[in-house]
């Protein structure tokens, strides 16, 4: 489909746009997840080149195509960035707030790696007052599997 959009849209470069929208909407149609999204992009914009200006408002629009359709994933790459941080700030908030002899929790919370979890640990040092009450944050049966 993107080779017959380049072939059909050669001289017409804001049509060439509307069709890479298209096809990027007809993927989010489909079901396929961003990760995927972004990744046939790659092939896409390879054969339906954008001057500057309009790749610039084609970025625009896919953006807005993903929050109307609540499409905003995380790929892999930025959840693992975003769980390294969390485990950052969590390391610095027991030290500060526990002292360094609670850093030894780091060996059990650097197991985890769901994100809402690690978030609640990172929430829950500001209002927990011993690293006992810390740790029935992430060792509750609710988040057991």
């Amino acid at each position: 489909m993107a080779h017959l959009a380049a072939v059909q849209t050669r001289t017409d470069r804001l049509q060439r746009k509307q069709q890479k929208l298209s096809l990027v909407r007809k993927l989010y149609q489909q079901g396929f997840e961003r990760e995927d999204v972004l990744n046939l992009l790659a092939f896409v914009d390879w054969v339906l080149t954008l001057p500057q200006d309009l790749e610039r408002e084609f970025l625009f629009e896919v953006e807005q195509l993903e929050a109307e359709q609540r499409m905003q994933y995380v790929t892999s790459f930025e959840r693992s960035g975003i769980r390294l941080g969390l485990l950052e700030g969590i390391e610095l908030g027991l030290e500060l707030k526990f002292g360094a002899e609670s850093l030894s929790l780091m060996s059990e919370i650097s197991l985890l790696s769901d994100i809402e979890q690690l978030r609640a640990i990172k929430e829950g040092i500001k209002t927990a007052a011993t690293i006992a009450e810390l740790r029935q944050i992430y060792q509750s049966p609710a988040n057991e599997t």
